[in-house]
């Protein structure tokens, strides 16, 4: 009977690249008789502690006890047939558990959906200044010493075959039997709607010259959403976020009649594996995406969602759909099919385990 031991940051249900990369399979691993364990380094107490402004204690102590936690991982590794690792071992900049754990004989598997050997702070990060501690081009040796790399996307594979030829690709997918479309009632008011963090907030704010233009177009015939930072505050689009909650996530998502994830067009964001795309797309929600990275593989323009780019190319989109709810919801169907056929759990479940074999 084999073993698994997934290394990671955060408590399960906590990370969406947790989340949407490996937890969803979980049950089906235990359903194949694999053992599972999950060591993660950040409980719900530590975790607020750690994303808080300040609090260098209580941080200096999450620490050590992660440190601890790790050799920890390293007395016990041969218990374990493989070693899934999600994104990183460890919190700072070093490869020290990496360089152990491949040394141990189990086979390791890294997986990684972000550009995460480039310096990407947001703006928002309650750890700016801790950012000299991190070292993105660990990465590279994190790769080169994996068994097996998995890769969100062609972008971040072209990259990881630089290090080590053991690539494969397996998109950031969706369980579309948790992900269920609602049959929409016929509403004066259409929800234009964005879902994320507070650390991507600054990807939403791409849009506002084109949601100002909207809003002043469609007055109180549009309304605007913002999920994942309950901060956020647009007086002039009457915008109020809400705080992420993951009981409440699809229930969330499905107020929303239009869902839009802009974008920059940078080397971080072509990393991107297009995850609040596909979580609209599942709930036939019509999806406008920046054409940047992977989101031009996801969408077909005018077939199963639009791609814009310029301030012009969004009000016409945004504009198209608020309009024609026909429209809206003939994106929505073909979008969901695009990712019941190629970005569900269902139809990547071959490839995911294929990884343990």
């Amino acid at each position: 009977m084999k073993s698994i031991l997934f290394l990671d940051m955060h408590r399960e249900g906590r990370s969406p690249s947790q989340r949407f990369r490996y937890e969803q399979y979980l049950p089906l691993l235990h359903k194949k008789g694999y053992l599972i364990a999950h060591s993660f380094l950040l409980n719900e107490r530590d975790d607020k502690i750690f994303y808080s402004q300040g609090k260098y204690l209580g941080k200096g102590w999450i620490l050590i006890k992660s440190f601890i936690k790790r050799l920890s991982n390293l007395i016990h590794v041969h218990n374990y047939d493989f070693i899934f690792i999600q994104r990183e071992a460890f919190m700072l900049g070093t490869t020290f558990f990496e360089k152990l754990l491949s040394r141990s004989g189990a086979k390791i598997i890294f997986d990684f959906d972000d550009s995460i050997w480039l310096q990407q702070v947001s703006s928002t990060s309650p750890n700016k200044k801790f950012n000299f501690l991190k070292n993105p081009g660990k990465t590279a040796h994190i790769i080169s010493l994996a068994h097996t790399v998995v890769a969100g996307n062609r972008y971040l594979a072209n990259y990881a075959l630089q290090f080590n030829p053991s690539v494969k690709i397996i998109p950031t997918t969706i369980d579309t039997e948790l992900y269920v479309p609602k049959k929409r009632e016929t509403n004066p008011v259409v929800t234009i709607g964005w879902s994320g963090s507070k650390t991507t907030i600054d990807h939403f704010k791409e849009a506002l010259p084109a949601l100002e233009l909207i809003k002043n177009k469609y007055g109180d015939r549009v309304a605007i959403r913002v999920i994942g930072d309950s901060q956020y505050q647009n007086e002039r689009l009457a915008i109020t976020g809400k705080a992420w909650n993951l009981a409440n996530e699809i229930n969330d998502l499905l107020t929303f009649d239009i869902g839009i994830m802009p974008l920059p067009d940078d080397e971080w964001s072509k990393g991107k594996c297009g995850l609040k795309g596909l979580q609209y797309m599942a709930l036939e929600i019509p999806t406008i995406m920046s054409p940047v990275g992977v989101n031009t593989e996801i969408i077909e323009h005018g077939v199963n969602g639009f791609l814009c780019a310029s301030k012009d190319e969004w009000v016409t989109c945004l504009s198209l759909l608020i309009e024609q709810s026909e429209l809206r919801c003939k994106l929505g169907i073909a979008g969901r099919k695009t990712v019941v056929d190629h970005y569900a759990v269902a139809s990547n479940t071959g490839r995911f385990l294929s990884l343990f074999e």
